[in-house]
């Protein structure tokens, strides 16, 4: 523990030392940051993928390619748990916005794990964006090998039967919204993907595929400005679905804000979905929460007047770590 805090204190006192000539600039919430990649080198490939059999974007492990959608975010519309049957229903506290997430017959309802999935797609879509030479297609095109090693998972058989059967959850799990106004009412359905397939040819690595449409809704939520945020790297090694739902919560809302951003239990609990009664839900939390081991951010359970909250702030020792990064890049 004194070897890490030795560690630790001498790489601040290198940062500070520096920013007292170089200030760094910090991701502002809600905002996509074009990042500076570095030098593109060449790679000798064995065997190169024709450009003329698909569009692919390869996976890379010096950058965080990933992003989530930050309507997504807001209200969790997927299960927290993965076997889910019943219903996810939200209704807006003054009845004008009701929402209705429900599964077709023979399948469960997609959960926050299978989300993962999206983020390296949304990921993808960014890195068009950001080099600005294309409007990203709706159809994504991923070699296997390298969605599953986004996902921090091996590339074997048990892999890619899991990989289907969360593919097949994003496609038949559908959301019924009904928008009323003072000048217009809206139903409208949709879901998350409107197609995949996995395509496989045999003694060839490299045409082991996978191609996901998106839903046009989607597609949308992921092409608006400002609507995909950068998360953790370390969010896909997360067990808990509990704990990665706090941690979308916490990265929308308390973001990089320096104080942080507080819930009542009740309000966790109605963003959540979660099938379990309050009660128990509450005590679900404050274990999760008194564990305080989410990427990037601090978690404080707070009780006055025989009522608890949640509090969530940056933490300081990632904060640290993140402005070290910026200026290890910018050297």
């Amino acid at each position: 523990m004194l070897k890490f805090l030795s560690v630790l204190l001498k790489k601040a006192g290198e940062m500070l030392e520096k920013l007292s000539t170089q200030t760094p600039s910090v991701e502002e919430e809600n905002v996509i940051i074009e990042e500076v990649l570095p030098p593109k080198v060449e790679e000798k490939q064995e065997k190169p993928l024709p450009k003329k059999k698909t569009d692919i974007i390869p996976y890379s492990e010096s950058t965080n390619p990933i992003r989530d959608v930050v309507d997504m975010m807001e209200f969790l519309f997927l299960a927290l748990s993965k076997n889910r049957r019943n219903p996810i229903i939200y209704e807006s506290q003054d009845g004008t916005t009701k929402i209705k997430v429900t599964r077709h017959t023979g399948h469960f309802l997609a959960s926050i794990y299978d989300w993962d999935i999206i983020l390296v797609v949304a990921g993808k879509i960014q890195e068009i964006f950001n080099k600005g030479s294309d409007i990203p297609p709706r159809k994504i095109t991923i070699p296997r090998h390298e969605l599953l090693k986004a996902l921090h998972k091996q590339d074997g058989i048990k892999q890619q039967k899991d990989l289907e059967k969360s593919l097949s959850r994003l496609q038949m799990t559908g959301i019924h919204a009904t928008i009323n106004s003072k000048n217009y009412n809206l139903v409208k359905g949709f879901g998350f993907l409107e197609s995949w397939e996995y395509l496989e040819r045999e003694n060839n690595r490299e045409m082991k595929i996978v191609r996901i449409v998106l839903s046009e809704w989607l597609y949308n939520l992921c092409c608006a400005q400002g609507n995909l945020l950068k998360p953790s790297l370390s969010y896909f090694d997360m067990s808990s679905a509990l704990k990665k739902f706090l941690y979308r919560t916490a990265r929308k809302h308390a973001g990089n804000n320096k104080n942080g951003w507080e819930f009542s239990i009740e309000k966790l609990f109605e963003k959540s979905g979660s099938e379990r009664d309050l009660r128990k839900f509450k005590n679900d939390l404050k274990y999760a929460v008194l564990d305080n081991d989410i990427p990037d951010y601090s978690m404080k359970w707070i009780e006055k007047n025989g009522k608890a909250t949640v509090v969530f702030k940056r933490s300081k020792i990632h904060e640290i770590d993140r402005l070290v990064e910026k200026i290890d890049k910018n050297e």
